[in-house]
């Protein structure tokens, strides 16, 4: 049996014998070590646990087939220049028993994702990750891959519109103010430098914590070079009024990309609410939801100033 339920039509069966089977073909050294699933709300792969101290990641959808390669390729290069500990690349396994997709073997990292278990210090927090995006957007870009947030936000314009729409419609949002702080979004000019690193994809589930405190940054299944507005949606997605500014100065970015970042966070609130809502994904429903919440009172509070 599969095992999680699906949520995409697409979704592949995978389960601890898929696992198990995968890693008796290709690196019979770790066959026989315990193969435990690591419970996520993620939705693009599936984890589990390798003894001790790995980790197997493999995607769900064939639409997530690249994000190992990338990760495999750039991981190693990009983990010295970076201020939090990030995922270790240790095998890249190939399509068998089924499994049509490329998948990955990795060091563990200790820690719980900053859903489960949140960040108890925030001001550090937002200082740490702020200087991790910074750093992040420092190493050379050459050659990388464009990130799928690493373009205009405005790509998004239907889904967003239609989020607003129907979540305005039965009560569930502030459709003018929505609109509002979208329509402004549209109208900033856009990144015009070179291309850069950036994350893709920091939300929650993808930090680390022990005792309160960020240890690591994970999946980066969206690492790729573009416009850096998208990694500072965390500002919105992870932190609040005291310690938004805290980041912001951390992470070194102009007025633009910081508005542009602002468009993202609600881009990812809106469009996440509107599809995971009803129980699809309470998790990333949840965060959504808290993401718009934070850009709509930010925007109110500067409409009154």
């Amino acid at each position: 049996m599969p095992s999680t339920t699906k949520m995409h039509p697409d979704e592949l069966d995978i389960d601890a014998t898929l696992v198990e089977a995968l890693l008796c073909d290709q690196f019979p050294r770790w066959a026989g070590l315990p193969v435990t699933r690591v419970e996520s709300a993620g939705t693009d792969n599936a984890m589990y646990r390798l003894g001790d101290e790995m980790v197997v990641r493999l995607p769900r959808l064939p639409g997530g087939a690249h994000q190992v390669g990338i990760e495999q390729r750039w991981l190693p290069r990009l983990a010295p220049r970076l201020p939090l500990a990030v995922p270790a690349p240790l095998a890249m396994g190939e399509p068998g028993r089924g499994y049509a997709l490329p998948w990955g073997v990795y060091r563990w990292l200790d820690g719980d994702n900053a859903y489960d278990s949140p960040l108890t210090e925030l001001d550090e927090a937002a200082v740490e990750l702020g200087r991790f995006v910074a750093a992040l957007r420092r190493v050379d870009a050459t050659g990388g891959p464009v990130s799928w947030r690493g373009g205009p936000v405005a790509g998004n314009d239907e889904a967003v519109r239609a989020a607003i729409d129907d979540m305005g419609a039965d009560g569930t949002l502030d459709a003018v103010a929505a609109t509002a702080v979208w329509e402004d979004t549209l109208r900033l000019p856009q990144w015009d430098g070179p291309p850069v690193w950036l994350h893709g994809d920091l939300l929650p589930g993808n930090l680390l914590t022990a005792h309160g405190r960020l240890t690591a940054v994970i999946d980066f299944g969206g690492l790729g070079v573009g416009d850096p507005a998208a990694d500072v949606m965390a500002g919105w997605t992870l932190f609040d009024a005291e310690t938004r500014g805290l980041f912001r100065e951390a992470a070194d970015v102009d007025d633009l990309t910081w508005a542009r970042g602002r468009g993202w966070a609600l881009c990812f609130g809106l469009t996440a609410e509107h599809y995971y809502r009803g129980g699809k994904n309470p998790v990333l429903a949840a965060v959504g939801r808290r993401a718009v919440r934070e850009v709509l009172t930010e925007y109110a509070d500067g409409m009154r100033t």
